[in-house]
């Protein structure tokens, strides 16, 4: 099965998110955000995974990639296509979908709890977060999880999308924690790069087989119902676990 997956081209790993999905039989083309010529036509396709980002959507200097990206985002949903978005991805989901997305009072950087509505489906964490924008779900959404920031997991029919990082690893977050702007941004924040590698370390042991589930959650349960999210055997129900934990 064909997948797109959507990220900028410096930071296109995606991690263990992609590999569940690699397991579950899909295969990946990269669309890069600076590149759009090269993205190819969505025909052929039956998944689309939309990455983090350093960027914001409301940034005119990427207005042109927004739009793009938010188009996309709108043909693969009104097609019935699965969407599932991360961080930036959640962001640019709600942009697209009617939601709308701002500066948060505070970022959240580090492993942090959310609040969750499903939590045999997304587990409450920690979940590895850095972001510093927050979104308000489009009108028609189901809001799954949240924090004191804002919401964390959302659903629309076939699509659906988190603002915490389930696909990190600790090899990115050790790339992300070790570059000039990432550890200056930790350090502007009174966090220590090293700390939050260790961190990472402790954490991923948890946060991969929950990872894992939510995939599986979100192909068997979500990826598979109409468009009004739900399916003659009831498996759109949000409170409905995944079998296929493991």
């Amino acid at each position: 099965m064909r997948a797109l997956l959507i990220a900028n081209a410096v930071d296109a790993d995606g991690g263990f998110v992609a590999e569940r999905f690699r397991r579950r039989g899909y295969s990946f083309t990269e669309c890069h955000r600076e590149n759009l010529g090269d993205w190819p036509d969505l025909d052929g396709y039956q998944l689309v995974v939309t990455l983090g980002s350093e960027w914001s959507v409301y940034w005119p200097h990427v207005a042109e990639s927004v739009a793009a990206e938010a188009d996309l985002i709108r043909t693969a949903h009104g097609r019935g296509v699965p969407i599932y978005g991360i961080c930036y991805g959640n962001q640019i989901m709600a942009h697209a979908m009617g939601g709308t997305v701002e500066r948060a009072r505070q970022p959240e950087i580090g492993w942090h709890q959310v609040v969750s509505d499903v939590p045999d489906v997304i587990s409450e964490g920690p979940w590895m977060q850095w972001h510093y924008d927050v979104v308000t779900v489009p009108g028609e959404a189901t809001e799954l999880a949240r924090s004191v920031i804002g919401p964390q997991a959302w659903r629309l029919g076939r699509s659906f999308c988190t603002q915490f990082h389930p696909e990190a690893t600790e090899t990115m977050i050790r790339r992300w924690a070790s570059s000039e702007s990432g550890s200056s941004e930790l350090l502007k924040y009174g966090m220590k790069p090293a700390e939050l590698i260790e961190e990472s370390r402790r954490n991923v042991g948890e946060s991969q087989p929950a990872a894992d589930h939510l995939v599986d959650w979100f192909l068997d349960r979500v990826a598979h119902t109409d468009s009004a999210g739900t399916d003659s055997s009831g498996i759109g129900d949000p409170n409905a676990s995944s079998s296929a934990r493991n």
